[in-house]
């Protein structure tokens, strides 16, 4: 017999599948495997409230590991699945262990992108993702004097504001002509990087990074147009890269993730893939897309969840994300790629104001800027 659901990654996605199943009734046995030793926790903390000591390990756990117990739910840490046997419905761990299964969720998260230059391992040089390197990061930031972060996006800007935030003298090199460049119109990038600069954040952009130098250890960030930076500690967020492995291995189409059709099902009907990994086909993006936000974890585990219940219905949330840097909150409804028009509401010189992108006159997205109602607003009429 088929051991019900086997959960593949235990972050914001997959837990939230797990207790979204148990929601909806599922009362067959649910294994909930990963690789981390901790209970599930929030991600957007770990560059902000966390490394800042305003939030502890009880505050970022997405639930305490009674709420496992309690809903029947098999919590394995610690452990990863290596490869998935689709005609005998098995998957097989690291442990040598051998768990079948009769609905398969792939929430397998993505992994930092790495620099493919010369002294990108030197000791000295770290990234942001999990719960552990966040831990690494605040021990590192305690005796570092100066910090250089690598990557003008929003994991690189979050940790320049808390660095900041704790004194340290910090440079952030985005390799593009401006920052956040991929999801904000240029006036909000132009915003960003006057608010960073007027707190004391140096920003360099085109920024080509060739190599970082040092003893031993990270001491010098070069570029390619002859300036180099001195640095203590290195930071880099550019980008990250969707752990779809798993899936191709098993035969599984990929693409910019492990692809899956409206109702988030791969190619074989019983294996499912939602969170940073699953490829989606989005009316937003108008095409398929790969998403990185805790609403998309959340509300793609929910529509799995339903699903697998019996109450098929195609996903189709309205993409939202946000970021804290200082005392600025971006919140993001939409997704404005392909616009043709953006309209201002508001006076960028108070901090509060909302960017509204248009193609062919019809609403894409709204960005806003401590201006939580029009976020709301925003979120209703797309």
């Amino acid at each position: 017999m088929a051991d019900g659901c086997m959960i593949v990654g235990a972050g914001q996605a997959g837990f939230e599948a797990a207790a979204a199943l148990r929601a909806e009734g599922y009362d067959e046995p649910i294994a909930l495997v990963g690789d981390e030793p901790h209970l599930p926790y929030q991600r957007p903390p770990l560059s902000k409230g966390f490394i800042l000591d305003q939030q502890g390990m009880d505050e970022i756990e997405l639930r305490p590991s009674a709420f496992f117990t309690d809903h029947g739910i098999d919590l394995v840490t610690r452990e990863r699945v290596t490869a998935i046997d689709r005609p005998s419905r098995h998957v097989r761990l690291a442990s040598g262990r051998r768990r079948s299964y009769e609905h398969l969720i792939l929430a397998c998260g993505a992994r930092n992108r790495e620099l493919p230059i010369a002294g990108a391992r030197m000791d000295g040089v770290v990234y942001l993702r999990t719960l552990d390197e966040s831990i690494a990061i605040k021990q590192r930031l305690r005796d570092a004097s100066a910090i250089v972060v690598i990557g003008g996006g929003f994991i690189g800007l979050e940790i320049a504001a808390s660095a900041r935030a704790l004194g340290k003298a910090v440079t952030v090199l985005e390799a593009q002509p401006r920052l956040m460049p991929r999801v904000v119109a240029p006036l909000v990038s132009t915003f960003y990087e006057r608010s960073h600069t007027s707190r004391g954040v140096d920003i360099v952009c085109n920024a080509s990074v060739i190599d970082i130098a040092g003893n031993g250890a990270a001491r010098v960030v070069r570029l390619a147009d002859g300036r180099s930076f001195c640095a203590d500690l290195v930071i880099v967020g550019i980008g990250v890269i969707p752990n779809a492995e798993l899936a191709a291995d098993a035969g599984l189409a990929t693409g910019n993730g492990i692809v899956v059709d409206d109702h988030l099902q791969t190619g074989d009907a019983r294996i499912y893939a939602i969170g940073d990994c699953a490829e989606h086909p989005n009316a937003f993006a108008g095409g398929r897309v790969r998403l990185e936000s805790v609403q998309n974890a959340a509300d793609q585990a929910r529509a799995v969840a339903a699903v697998i219940a019996g109450r098929r219905a195609p996903y189709h949330a309205v993409p939202w994300f946000w970021t804290d840097q200082f005392d600025l909150r971006l919140q993001m409804a939409g997704l404005s790629q392909g616009y043709d028009q953006a309209v201002t509401r508001g006076d960028p010189d108070s901090q509060k104001f909302s960017v509204f992108y248009f193609k062919a006159s019809r609403l894409l997205a709204v960005d806003s800027i401590n201006r939580p109602a029009d976020h709301i607003m925003a979120r209703r009429l797309l």
